[in-house]
């Protein structure tokens, strides 16, 4: 439950639970009135008119039945406009095109926040096998080669506070010991770039660097491949392309992250 917090923190109640409803529809899926209430813990008489508002104005959208709520056309409005906006997916469009017709992989740009990765932007594979990831999905960073690559680049304190001291599995080969995650971090710091092999997509590795366009070093660029057509020439090859135009763009930024 992330509602009841307004009245903590200094927030006005009832646009905390529009946010609120907006996060658990997006996390969760669509659900009729009384699910919702039951998620947020939000009265249901209280709810009902929220939701009309948030319906009226487009946030949210119901069924042909009227009865399940879902989210509305202007939540993609709005995503549009903040990804038109956003001045890094400017920066790094043009550093994505070039790896994708490089590699003739997956690529894709993430954002850290807090402990997930947010995936911004991507590049599809011109192979028939590919990636199925969306631009908005949102993934434990220290499941990810986006997310490591990250948290590499930050303060060993704020490393230990973003990985969990419980590691819940995204897939079967997920590596679940938190000293071994801390463990794969390091290594990532010290090569310049960060790798997981299996861990998010079963079937797929993927190959990580942090962006220099910030001093929080928040974005990250990663490159996934399927292992059936991945072999120690190729790899190589992916880590060397990644690891060039991050020195590239550190060299650029004046940023001195590349080691």
């Amino acid at each position: 439950m992330v509602n009841g917090t307004a009245a903590l923190t200094g927030q006005v109640k009832s646009a905390a639970r529009a946010l609120d409803l907006l996060d658990d529809i997006a996390q969760h899926g669509p659900g009729t009135q009384l699910q919702l209430a039951q998620r947020l813990e939000i009265p249901k008489s209280s709810l009902h008119a929220l939701l009309r508002t948030m319906c009226a104005r487009g946030w949210l959208d119901t069924d042909q039945t009227g009865s399940v709520y879902r989210l509305g056309i202007h939540t993609l409005t709005v995503s549009s406009a903040y990804l038109d906006g956003d001045p890094v997916l400017a920066q790094a469009a043009a550093v994505m095109d070039e790896i994708a017709a490089a590699t003739e992989e997956t690529v894709h740009l993430g954002r850290l926040e807090g402990p997930d990765v947010i995936y911004t932007a991507k590049r599809e594979s011109k192979h028939p096998l590919r990636m199925h990831s969306a631009v908005g999905r949102r993934l434990p960073a220290y499941a990810t080669s986006l997310g490591r690559a990250m948290l590499a680049e930050q303060p060993l304190e704020v490393r230990s506070e973003l990985v969990p001291h419980h590691i819940e599995p995204l897939t079967t080969q997920a590596t679940t010991d938190r000293d071994a995650v801390l463990a794969i971090i390091d290594r990532a710091q010290q090569v310049g770039y960060a790798m997981e092999s299996e861990e998010s997509c079963l079937g797929v590795r993927c190959f990580g660097v942090a962006l220099p366009f910030s001093r929080s070093t928040t974005d990250a660029l990663s490159v996934a491949v399927p292992i059936s057509r991945l072999d120690q020439a190729r790899e190589d090859f992916i880590i060397e392309t990644l690891l060039s135009v991050k020195a590239r763009l550190a060299s650029l930024h004046g940023n001195s992250m590349v080691r």
